[in-house]
């Protein structure tokens, strides 16, 4: 077995496990972040009527 040297990862098998219940200080939902674009992009829309 010595003559047949195998690399193979060490632990997890080069799998590496983080924190599955990681807990964000911002909790956003999709609809809060689709708001908030169309919100600057009216600002942005807004904006160029007014500097027109």
């Amino acid at each position: 077995m010595a003559d047949n040297p195998v690399n193979l990862p060490g632990g997890f098998g080069g799998l590496v496990r983080f924190n599955e219940e990681y807990t964000s200080y911002f909790n956003f939902k999709p609809i809060h972040i689709m708001i908030f674009v169309a919100g600057i992009i009216a600002f942005r829309i807004f904006l160029g009527f007014w500097f027109k």
